[in-house]
């Protein structure tokens, strides 16, 4: 079983590169993301505990986070892996979900992260607001504080991982082809 987590800053093309993956290595792809709207717009027992505290202006608790994902590990295992993408984003949630994976006798093979420099995200970000309507993408301001954020909030899960030899920068800057050419060596070499 090989288990990743997909890591980069806005913009790093790690939706692009998570979408080629779980195909060619037949990976489940977990996007935190995905799992809370999926709750949410399904009104599930978890859904509207994480609404409880996002409608007050909190973040949602490591456990209720850590719930949602557990139990789309069940809903996928037997599997040959998992994609984690979004998740973990603290050194908290980074232990909660290697407890998590001994409770299911794999573990955490590879931290992947798509390095790009920030001119280029914040040039990719500003492309793509113009065509996919997201706000946050159309305004180079909140776009360099999102990865400002990034790397504050985030910094501390390289070292978490290098710590166990698990950490892998990959140049996230050429050819989509390319980048997956890179990522693809780190998996085939595990």
């Amino acid at each position: 079983m090989i288990n990743i987590v997909l890591f980069g800053p806005p913009g790093a093309g790690k939706g692009t590169q998570a979408d080629i993956l779980k195909d060619n290595y037949n990976l489940v792809h977990l996007s935190t993301g995905d799992m809370f709207r999926y709750n949410l717009k399904n009104e599930t027992e978890l859904g509207i505990l994480a609404k409880s505290f996002m409608d007050k202006g909190h973040l949602v608790p490591d456990e209720v986070t850590i719930k949602m994902l557990n139990a789309e590990v069940d809903r996928f295992m037997p599997c040959h892996g998992f994609l984690f993408d979004g998740f973990p984003r603290t050194e908290a949630q980074a232990d909660s979900l290697e407890d998590l994976m001994n409770e299911k006798q794999t573990q955490i093979n590879a931290m992947i992260a798509l390095e790009v420099d920030d001119e280029v995200l914040v040039d990719r970000l500003l492309e793509r607001g113009k065509t996919s309507g997201r706000k946050d993408d159309a305004n180079e301001e909140v776009i360099r504080n999102r990865i400002k954020v990034y790397y504050n909030e985030t910094a501390i899960l390289k070292s978490y991982y290098e710590k166990q030899n698990k950490y892998f920068g990959v140049d996230g800057v050429g050819s989509i082809e390319e980048i997956t050419q890179r990522v693809s060596k780190i998996i085939d070499g595990l």
